[in-house]
């Protein structure tokens, strides 16, 4: 397991790294999307948002590859593949593969992680106790 959650570790940061910066730098050309996705993409950069995305998968990113604060990593990184995933199943199927892949990398590497990420599953927090 420990050398599955490496590769996991350094694949997922290596794709966020690559993918987010490409979305600063524009080094891998893409087709523009048409359809529905084009409209989605076309209210994320008409609106900057954009920077927010590939801003956040570029740290996540770097945290993964540099082994540093992985379970923070995880856990900004998880939303975005959570819409990286439906974006492709509901809109531009071409990428679903990759985005599943993605989705698995993730999976491993929150079971390798999961004692530090139990605490969000906890149905509920303490609040306030008297001292």
């Amino acid at each position: 397991m420990k050398t599955a959650s490496l590769i996991a570790r350094l694949l997922l940061g290596l794709i966020f790294l690559v993918f987010g910066s490409n979305g600063f730098l524009h080094f891998i050309t893409m087709p523009p999307p048409t359809g529905v996705a084009g409209q989605y993409f076309g209210a994320i950069f008409a609106s900057h948002y954009w920077v927010v995305i590939f801003g956040v998968q570029v740290i996540g990113g770097l945290l993964l590859l540099i082994n540093r604060f992985v379970p923070l990593a995880l856990v900004i990184l998880g939303p975005v593949i959570v819409n990286i995933f439906f974006f492709h199943a509901l809109m531009a199927p071409s990428g679903l593969p990759l985005a599943i892949l993605v989705v698995i990398l993730w999976s491993i590497l929150a079971v390798r992680n999961k004692q530090h990420l139990a605490g969000i599953f906890v149905q509920h927090a303490n609040q306030g106790q008297a001292a």
